[in-house]
Parts: structure tokens; sequence; C-alpha cells
């Protein structure tokens, strides 16, 4: 991409998260280990941007430091224009509940709650009423194609089903930023490729943006653009259309 496209691209959808020169480290008697070494990153409004690269790669922590669940030994985080460090435990806390929604691999959800329940928890933490909290989740799953299991519990459901209802999750609090950790590591092809195209469908709006963590190669193909890591480092980033992967 040249420098005037780059320039357009930035124009139509803005930075949402910025990484610059990011290093976290953990302990290891004598000598740390390094998870991220000087990590830069950038994601936009409206697409959907992939962090690939093998296990063990860092992949799982930078997205940890980019919602704020973990901090940085050093460097920079924006999302959406704020600081993460510059803000206290309680802030990050609050900015996540406002901001974020989270896929999770495995999908975590609450077995003793049903499906319009589960896909509730984010407006009940958030201090909603439970019926109006209920309802706007309702409509979020029936969008995804659930609406006649809502009373439903999840082991009653599929992998894709279950898969559906954590999407339901993540959105139901209109966050402007959607986290996916690898989200198709426990689906068949079709079934991923079938999130993939739920997710991409429902959460990439221009007031949106959506970072997927996998190394699934099956749905590189969704992504608008992928930044690849290896050893801690990312060692490449670009729009999708140029990316090859090994």
């Amino acid at each position: 991409m040249s420098a005037e496209e780059n320039k357009a691209a930035n124009i139509s959808f803005p930075v949402a998260v910025r990484v610059e020169k990011v290093t976290k480290t953990f302990p290891n008697g004598d000598t740390p280990t390094y998870a991220l070494r000087d990590v830069s990153f950038e994601a936009l409004s409206g697409r959907l941007t992939m962090i690939v690269g093998p296990s063990g790669c860092g992949k799982t922590t930078l997205l940890s430091v980019i919602c704020g669940t973990m901090r940085t030994d050093s460097g920079r985080i924006e999302v959406f224009g704020k600081d993460l460090g510059t803000m206290s435990d309680a802030e990050i806390t609050g900015f996540r509940s406002r901001n974020v929604g989270f896929i999770f691999q495995q999908f975590n959800l609450i077995p003793t709650l049903t499906l319009v329940e589960n896909a509730s928890v984010p407006l009940i933490l958030q201090g909603w009423n439970y019926r109006k909290a209920e309802e706007k989740a309702a409509s979020i799953l029936e969008n995804l194609g659930l609406g006649t299991r809502l009373r439903s519990f999840p082991k009653q459901l599929s992998g894709g089903q279950q898969q559906r209802v954590a999407i339901a999750r993540a959105l139901v609090h209109e966050p402007r930023l959607i986290i996916c950790d690898e989200p198709t590591a426990s689906l068949d092809a079709k079934t991923g490729h079938h999130a993939l195209e739920l997710l991409k469908k429902s959460a990439c709006r221009p007031d949106r943006c959506v970072i997927v963590v996998t190394h699934d190669s099956r749905i590189f193909s969704f992504a608008d653009s992928i930044a690849e890591m290896e050893d801690g480092r990312v060692i490449k980033s670009c729009p999708a259309a140029e990316y090859h992967h090994a």
C-alpha cells in the first residue's frame, strides 16, 4: 500500500488502538522471560484486525495489555485516545466495562444460566434492570438465529450455537472494542467460518474495532489487516490482501 493509500485509509478508518514500543516480562528466577519485546501495533475502527502467529509467541499477552487486564513494563497503549498508562486500576476497569467486549476460546458461558441470561451479564454488571437487559440480549440473540432457544441452557447447544451466545454477550453493551482470543480453536472449519461471518457482520461497524487473535489460517480471509508475531515481536503488519502465510 502506498503512502497516499495509507493516508486515505487512516482518514476513512481512524486508529482505535495504538501500541507503541511495549515490553512485558514475567519473573523467571534471575532472568525475566520476555512475553512482548518492543511491540508497536495499530488497529483501526471499522476493520477486523487479526494478530497471528504460533502458540506462545505473545498474542494473548498483547491482547491482555491492550484491554488493560495486564500492565506493561514499558511503552504506551492508547485505546480510543485514552492512555491506559495514566489510568488507575479502577479507571481501567470502568473503561473496559463500558468499551470492551470479549469472546473467549472456550466461550466461558455460565452453565446454570439460560442463553438470554448469559448474554445479559455485561448489562447486569453495569446496573441495568434485569427485564430491560434480557430484552436487549434477546434481540441480539434473535439476530444471530437463536430466537427459539432463549431459555435453553449452554449444555443443550452445539459448539457453534454456544459461539453465537458468546458473540451476543460480547456485543450486548455495544462496546467499541471487540476482543476475540482464538475464537475458532474448538470449532470445525464450517462452524468456524460461520462464526467469523456472524462476527464480521455484527461487529465490523465504523464506530467499532475488532481484534482477533488466532493461529488458525482457515479464517485469515476474514481479516482486513494482519499483524504477525514471533517470539514476542510483531514481525509483519500489513493489509490482509498483502499477507502471505508460509
